[in-house]
């Protein structure tokens, strides 16, 4: 009978959270390579190398992949008949876990978790508590799957309570497109069919740990409505044509799981959870011999790939006018040098409270460029850790303001703008690009060097001052209002011809 130790316990969570922040797990690897391999759009194939180039330097460097590593989430599936060896609780364990591993002095993680989130909202400093889910199973081993889940992925979950003659299909198909590319594609699609909301919440959730199998399932054939249901919605929502990164193209999700559960003869709970290009979760058993052990993965698997800038316009964002932004066209990759303030929503906040009294700002935004990111902090010799964008959209309250009263001239996040915020661009001749979600080390390179200007207590949300050199970007929403963000995915999905354009 085996007995599971406390230590052994702890130090196997924390090392696992340390491991999958830095290494993407094989087959997302292999599935991402070969949509690079396949990828048409020359936008979508930009953003798979970018991921691609990120997710080695990540395995190399052992520093996050995403500059949001993620709320903590560990699955136990206990055997009935383990003993333990400890003064904890299992949650106590798995937060110590996780303390550990994000407090870690040679890779630090950046603390995303909230107390009182719908009042002060403030950080806990080490990302605990962690969400954990116990199943006992039979024998005497324990199972562990630690998982780390972004926002901008998370906050795309949907649910519904379907009628029972509703089509999963229909419903799926309609709720994709209206998560854009803030989820982070591509990635993959989770759905939990039946049972009662929590438990298709929790399927949905369980299953997105399962290996990208997809093209073996294609090979074999369907046995069960899901597996039937999988290969339908792979193929349809691929042919919606949204693209990695939102920008158009072959390849929206790598795999979808289908779980489903016996379910009252009334309802059709049906949840819908997507993976992002940071899919991030390790999986190890303990049986009383001691921690586990988590084999790093061959670099092998990761292409070697550069990316080539010899069509990027170069900007010196010092000497940038509004004039100058008016010659770039959506779609244009730039290269950006020069100082690059930062704020997300926070200081988005503390900037217009302090406009609405009529105060003086602490900081001049007149003629500059902002990056919405929450960088990780940094190690050693790094001017900060990665630092990838965080989604636009929770900006565009902010927009008109931002460029009309304070003068802000751009603005760089991930993924697409809002009616409001496009309309505020092209009124005010601004400028909206976007960096790629999904290549948060790669970024980081080229910030040379970084300084908080305002707010230091917000932490990551802070208002920094960047200074960089050939930071890739591209114009997602240029001075005329023209958007990548609508123009790509309606291009692509006319091109792949399977799924009617409407108006």
């Amino acid at each position: 009978m085996a007995t599971i130790k406390q230590e052994d316990f702890i130090q196997s969570v924390a090392d696992a959270f340390q491991f999958i922040s830095y290494y993407h797990p094989v087959d997302f690897i292999r599935a991402v390579r070969e949509a690079y391999e396949q990828e048409e759009s020359p936008a979508a194939k930009d953003a798979l190398a970018q991921i691609l180039i990120n997710s080695r330097m990540a395995a190399e460097g052992h520093r996050p992949m995403c500059q949001d590593t993620g709320t903590a989430i560990a699955f136990l599936r206990v055997g009935m008949n383990a003993r333990w060896d400890t003064t904890m609780t299992i949650e106590e364990m798995v937060n110590e876990g996780v303390r550990r591993a994000y407090t870690h002095p040679d890779n630090v993680l950046r603390n995303s978790v909230l107390h009182d989130p719908d009042g002060r909202r403030v950080n806990t400093g080490d990302n605990t508590p962690a969400v954990t889910h116990v199943e006992l199973v039979p024998g005497d081993k324990v199972e562990v799957i630690v998982a780390a889940k972004g926002g901008g992925s998370e906050n795309k979950s949907k649910f519904a309570m379907l009628l029972p003659n509703d089509s999963v299909v229909d419903w799926v198909l309609a709720q994709v497109p209206t998560m854009g590319a803030d989820w982070c594609p591509p990635g993959m699609l989770s759905i939990g069919i039946g049972g009662t909301p929590e438990k298709a919440m929790l399927m949905a959730k369980w299953a997105m740990m399962e290996p990208l199998d997809i093209h073996e399932l294609k090979a074999r054939g369907p046995s069960t409505r899901a597996e039937e249901l999988r290969l339908e919605l792979y193929e349809k929502v691929n042919a919606l044509g949204i693209g990695a990164a939102g920008l158009g193209g072959l390849t929206t999700v790598l795999d979808v799981k289908v779980v489903d559960y016996p379910t009252h003869a009334t309802s059709k709970p049906v949840a819908l959870l997507p993976n992002c290009a940071a899919t991030r979760h390790a999986h190890f058993v303990l049986d009383g011999s001691g921690p586990a052990q988590l084999d790093p993965p061959d670099l092998d698997e990761w292409p070697k790939l550069e990316l080539d800038f010899s069509s990027s316009r170069r900007v010196n964002l010092d000497t940038l006018t509004r004039e100058d932004v008016a010659k770039w066209k959506a779609g244009e990759r730039l290269l950006l040098s020069g100082k690059l303030l930062t704020g997300r929503d926070a200081a988005h906040k503390r900037i217009a409270d302090i406009a609405a009294k009529g105060e003086q700002l602490p900081v001049e935004f007149r003629n500059r460029f902002i990056y919405y990111v929450g960088p990780v902090n940094p190690v050693r010799d790094e001017a900060v850790g990665p630092a990838g964008p965080t989604t636009s959209s929770r900006m565009d309250r902010y927009v008109d303001a931002m460029l009309s009263r304070h003068g802000l001239i751009g603005m760089v996040g991930k993924s697409e703008r809002g009616p409001a915020a496009i309309e505020a661009i092209k009124k005010h001749r601004g400028v909206y690009c976007i960096a790629i979600g999904g290549a948060a080390y790669l970024v980081s390179k080229a910030i040379r060097r970084s300084k908080v200007l305002a707010f230091p207590e917000l932490g990551m949300e802070a208002i920094y001052e960047f200074e960089v050199h050939d930071m890739p970007v591209t114009v997602a929403v240029d001075s005329t209002g023209e958007a990548v963000h609508k123009s790509g995915p309606r291009e692509w999905r006319i091109k792949i011809g399977k799924i009617p354009v409407t108006a």
